[in-house]
C-alpha cells in the first residue's frame, strides 16, 4: 500500500507553481490597455493652443485601480498648453479591470493623447 504522502503513484512528483503576491502596479503597455477602455474620452482643443498652431501628443502615466478607474494620472511630456486639457479627457475614461491569475489588479501603464488640427 503506498504511503499516503506518495500517492497512488509514487513515481510521480506534484509540481507546485507558487503565485507570487502581486505588490503594487503591474506595469502594462499602453496598447494592451486601450483594448480595456469601455469610456471613451475625447478632449477638449484648447483655443489658445488652437489659436498659437500647437498640436502634439501628451503622454500621461496612469495608475488604473482594481475597478478600473483611472488614478494617480501625471504629465510624462507633450506640449504645455495641452496638457491640462489631455488631463481632464483622461480623467473621465474608465478601463475594464486588468485581470492577472484571473484577479483584478491595479495597473501602471501610459496614455497617449493626440491633438491635431484639422488641415
Amino acid at each position: 500500500m503506498p504511503d499516503a504522502g506518495t500517492g497512488v503513484f509514487p513515481s510521480r512528483r506534484v509540481a507546485v507553481v507558487a503565485h507570487p503576491d502581486v505588490r503594487g502596479p503591474v506595469r502594462i503597455s499602453s496598447g494592451v490597455m486601450a483594448g480595456s477602455l469601455l469610456t471613451k474620452f475625447t478632449p477638449v482643443y484648447p483655443a489658445i493652443a488652437k489659436a498659437a498652431g500647437v498640436q502634439g501628443t501628451v503622454v500621461l502615466q496612469a495608475t488604473i485601480s482594481k475597478n478600473g478607474t483611472i488614478e494617480n494620472l501625471r504629465v510624462v511630456s507633450g506640449p504645455i498648453l495641452l496638457q491640462q486639457a489631455a488631463l481632464d479627457a483622461v480623467k473621465t475614461g474608465r478601463y475594464r479591470p486588468y485581470l492577472l491569475n484571473g484577479e483584478p489588479v491595479e495597473v501602471e501603464t501610459t496614455v497617449n493623447v493626440v491633438f491635431a488640427m484639422d488641415r
